[in-house]
């Protein structure tokens, strides 16, 4: 812990299931705390003093920026503040979604959950579930505001377990498909059918895809069913991009221009934006992976056209993760047309049903039940 370590000396610790206990939002001395502690788990990739710095800029970018992100702590009401221990902490990001009911789409917020954590010598007592389940029922309301357009409902929140499907499951989120692709990384080829996207191809490209996200779940909405999607926005991949910019500076010296690639003529173009993740040094085991963010095609169908398309994209990437030394390029949760097409490129990958980590989970605040949503564009850009 360093000289970030809490001071909290011999104290009794209170039972998890105690009135004293209560979630409250940290002070800054707690949030640094907090940031130091959780280290051990999400910043192996760079110097402590590096990712406490990480931590600090990741609240002003977009999407986090202006309250988006709220920090939380389960601590003790009779101790005062930064005096008391920090039993359990977590974290919510804002973020804005869909909903597609009997013809009718509406816009709402979502929260996602992450960084939940408690220290080693707290863990087994109790203290995350009892965060966990005060949590839940606050973000159905959490910065909901009838005089914001957008606003106006948050009907879900979400999170992306690392430690399995039971534990979360158990307080309500529940599961949902979480598999992807993996492509090993791979020497150049030609690139001349494809171009780079770079910071100012993607605001455009996000307008289009939540206009094809819009007919889709409108589409959609005839079966009867809730369908429900996280918009793939601008915001959304400026949070990607500004945190991988931040973490490549550290390692690299430099950060990356090429944030994703597009082909094809418009209507029936293939391109994916995407982001480079390092979770720890640049080692095998560390799991540093090149994850494509949104992939669209527009005319999604089982073509060889748009299988020779594909490819070209995929190929680019995988330069792209060798170039910067990331284990493999993932694309999650693949359609059934994806994974024909991923078939014909005759390209090396895996497919993985994942039952450890970053599984997708939803607990569902409206009318019926989990079983009945349907989560559509269910991508990596969703991940918080």
């Amino acid at each position: 812990m360093g000289e970030y370590a809490p001071t909290n000396g011999s104290i009794d610790l209170p039972d998890s299931k105690s009135p004293s206990l209560y979630l409250t939002n940290p002070t800054p001395e707690e949030k640094l705390e907090t940031w130091s502690l959780n280290s051990v788990n999400w910043g192996t990739a760079l110097p402590l003093p590096d990712y406490i710095e990480r931590e600090r800029y990741l609240t002003t970018v977009p999407m986090a920026e202006n309250g988006g992100i709220t920090h939380w702590v389960l601590v003790d009401r009779d101790l005062p503040p930064n005096e008391r221990p920090i039993l359990a902490s977590c974290e919510s990001l804002r973020k804005p979604v869909l909903v597609s009911k009997g013809g009718v789409i509406t816009e709402g917020i979502t929260h996602g959950v992450g960084s939940v954590f408690s220290q080693p010598k707290f863990r087994g007592m109790g203290y995350a579930s009892r965060m966990l389940k005060e949590l839940a029922p606050i973000l159905k309301t959490w910065q909901v505001d009838p005089n914001i357009p957008g606003h106006e409902s948050c009907p879900f929140s979400i999170l992306y377990s690392d430690i399995g499907t039971k534990y979360y499951a158990k307080f309500g989120w529940a599961t949902f498909p979480s598999t992807h692709f993996a492509f090993p990384p791979a020497d150049s080829t030609s690139r001349t059918e494809v171009q780079p996207l770079t910071y100012p191809d993607i605001p455009a490209l996000c307008a289009k895809d939540e206009e094809y996200l819009r007919k889709e779940l409108a589409t959609a909405a005839q079966d009867g069913k809730t369908h429900v999607a996280l918009i793939p926005n601008h915001d959304c991949m400026q949070w990607h991009h500004m945190r991988e910019d931040f973490v490549t500076s550290k390692i690299f010296g430099k950060s990356p221009t090429i944030k994703g690639a597009i082909t094809g003529e418009e209507g029936s173009r293939v391109w994916a934006i995407w982001t480079r993740a390092f979770y720890g040094p640049l080692v095998s085991k560390s799991g540093n992976t090149f994850h494509i963010l949104r992939l669209v095609i527009e005319d999604e169908t089982d073509s060889e056209e748009n299988a020779k398309k594909l490819k070209s994209i995929l190929q680019f990437a995988q330069a792209e993760a060798k170039e910067w030394q990331l284990n493999h390029v993932d694309v999650w949760n693949p359609s059934d047309t994806l994974k024909a097409l991923v078939k014909r490129t005759g390209l090396e990958s895996k497919y993985v049903v994942r039952d450890a980590e970053s599984i997708a989970s939803l607990m569902w605040y409206g009318e019926g039940s989990t079983e009945d949503i349907n989560w559509v564009a269910n991508e990596k850009f969703g991940w918080c």
